[in-house]
């Protein structure tokens, strides 16, 4: 993959990533001036959605710093230091375990969702200006959408018309729900979330079910 079209995939995700932390911060926002509301599941889905958009953030200071492919090696590189350093070891303070368990889950994402990004030099050789005066440069090449089967394909249709979201009735204990149509396994859904196919809302808390909607690369696949 070229370091264009990596960079581009890399932005949609984090992007994505963004607006979800910065809905959750809004939904919390708006709940502090309604006297008596339950803020529990808001603030945690602000915690979590801060942790999942933490290491995209970090990448893109890195990117900037060191070019696609290596600020993209070296953050990895970071992630997985940092789950090694948290261990298991755990805090007197609930709030602090809950947030380290959230760091920890935002880097797995992180890494699920980089990894296989076999990446080409960031700049090609650069030719006299002569020559690009004379030939005129070529039309840039598409971009294609990631290789899905057709069972991924099925799940991404799935999220696309089904009303799918994520619900736990139990803690611990998170389900797919849909509104209409064929439920998608848990497990596919999950995947494609994790390669930034698609996104689930932290808007809500997962007592309340958070709805999962396709990101521009999910589109993509599906229009392909």
């Amino acid at each position: 993959m070229d370091a264009t079209t990596a960079l581009r995939f890399l932005t949609i995700r984090a992007t994505s990533e963004t607006e979800a932390s910065v809905t959750a911060r809004q939904k919390l926002a708006e709940a502090c001036a309604k006297p008596g509301y339950q803020l529990g599941h808001l603030m945690e889905a602000v915690m979590v959605a801060d942790a999942q958009v933490k290491p995209w953030t970090e990448l893109f200071v890195r990117i900037e710093k060191h070019g696609v492919r290596e600020g993209l090696a070296k953050m990895r590189q970071k992630a997985t230091e940092d789950l090694v350093e948290y261990g298991v070891s755990l805090s007197t303070s609930l709030v602090t375990n809950a947030e380290r368990l959230h760091e920890q889950d935002g880097l797995r994402r992180f890494l699920s969702g980089t990894n296989g990004m076999d990446i080409e030099d960031d700049a090609p050789a650069e030719e006299p200006a002569e020559a690009a005066q004379e030939t005129p440069a070529p039309a840039p090449a598409p971009v294609e959408a990631p290789k899905a089967t057709p069972a991924q394909k099925r799940t991404l249709a799935a999220i696309r018309g089904n009303g799918v979201k994520i619900q736990e009735f139990r803690v611990g204990k998170a389900t797919v729900m849909v509104e209409r149509g064929e439920r998608p396994r848990k497990d596919m859904v999950e995947w494609v979330i994790a390669q930034g196919w698609a996104t689930q809302t932290c808007s809500t808390g997962l007592f309340e079910g958070q709805a999962v909607t396709l990101t521009p690369v999910g589109e993509a696949i599906l229009a392909g």
